[in-house]
């Protein structure tokens, strides 16, 4: 085939290669990656991944798509490895008073490890997906992920834990264009899913009430009390997997005036903030990981405290302490603190506390 150059794709020339295996979801995203990769003259194979019993409408919808495209899709089952490294972590800390990202430790440990196992199965080189985002092999040989075109649909704070290992084999053909680009291009080619709403609940809850999905499973957060922005006891609350720091709507509690949650204690106890309280200057985090797996060097950052946060500046000590220069909004103990260096995601790690 002619050497062929992906926007986005972090490759200068793909030789002989000519094979790449798309992760799949039935939905336009990743559909249009595929018509795009093959109007390029790759040979696409599409994979859907069953991570749940939730996840059955996605690998028919993803089996429809790939008919419709003229590839073969095979299913992927990660029901295990989901479990494992997703769903009781996810429920845990719940249970703890921590607010998890399950794509963002998903995709590390679960989307992107079963896509490259296959693809070594089947013998092909490159993976794919319909993210927002860039891969560019940047001036030292590292891929890193790069910010899309689009701001509105940016997606590389939920693919800031991915090590060189993926990104070194990673096209991501969406990274140029805008949501809009894509729709138009999915009813130009004819697609069924042209117009398919996004997804904006968590995959394997599909009603989106988590508590219950938790408590379902036989667990329960820690009981304790509301503290009131005075210091005074209110009252018992449900349980801390009900709630999450920088929450105000559905905290059952009247006191005159708009307040939020500020902090979930290691005792189970429930501190609330007056509106203009909820934010903080001084972060830590742990596990931390960069893209070529270095440690990651003091200096001053960009950095997401949450996935539609805006990134904030601040000042990180080389070991674990974030200090910003404006205070942000509510970073939740659990979340995920992605460190940007211009348009480039430079690490990641899980937030441990505020102050």
């Amino acid at each position: 085939m002619n050497d062929t150059i992906l926007p986005g794709s972090g490759f200068d020339t793909y030789e002989e290669q000519d094979k790449v295996l798309v992760g799949m979801s039935g939905g336009v995203d990743s559909s249009v990656a595929v018509r795009i990769l093959q109007q390029q003259g790759f040979a696409v194979t599409g994979a859907v991944i069953r991570f749940s019993d939730a996840h059955d409408g996605a690998v028919q919808a993803a089996r429809q798509a790939a008919q419709q495209l003229g590839i073969e899709c095979i299913v992927l089952d990660a029901q295990a490895l989901f479990e494992q490294e997703v769903v009781a972590p996810f429920c845990a800390d719940y249970c703890a008073g921590r607010t998890p990202n399950p794509c963002v430790r998903c995709n590390p440990a679960v989307k992107f490890t079963a896509l490259l196992a296959a693809a070594d199965r089947l013998g092909i080189q490159y993976i794919a997906t319909g993210h927002y985002a860039r891969v560019e092999v940047d001036a030292d040989g590292v891929s890193r992920i790069h910010l899309p075109q689009s701001a509105a649909r940016d997606q590389t704070y939920m693919l800031s834990r991915l090590d060189q290992e993926v990104l070194s084999r990673l096209v991501l053909p969406l990274g140029e264009f805008e949501k809009d680009d894509v729709r138009q291009m999915a009813r130009d080619f004819g697609l069924d899913c042209a117009d398919a709403p996004d997804s904006m609940e968590i995959c394997f809850i599909p009603g989106g009430d988590y508590a219950a999905f938790i408590r379902d499973r036989g667990m329960e957060g820690k009981a304790g009390r509301f503290i009131s922005p005075d210091g005074k006891d209110i009252g018992p609350h449900k349980g801390v997997l009900h709630y999450t720091v920088g929450q105000r709507k559905g905290l059952g509690i009247a006191l005159g005036e708009p307040v939020f949650i500020r902090e979930i204690c290691p005792n189970g106890d429930i501190r609330l903030a007056r509106a203009g309280e909820e934010f903080f200057t001084t972060v830590t985090v742990d596990g931390i990981v960069t893209p070529d797996g270095q440690p990651l060097p003091a200096g001053t950052y960009q950095v997401k405290v949450r996935s539609a946060a805006q990134a904030q500046s601040a000042a990180f000590d080389g070991v674990d302490t974030l200090v910003f220069e404006q205070p942000v909004r509510a970073p939740a103990p659990g979340q995920t603190a992605a460190f940007y260096r211009n348009d480039t995601v430079a690490g990641s790690g899980f937030i441990t506390s505020a102050r």
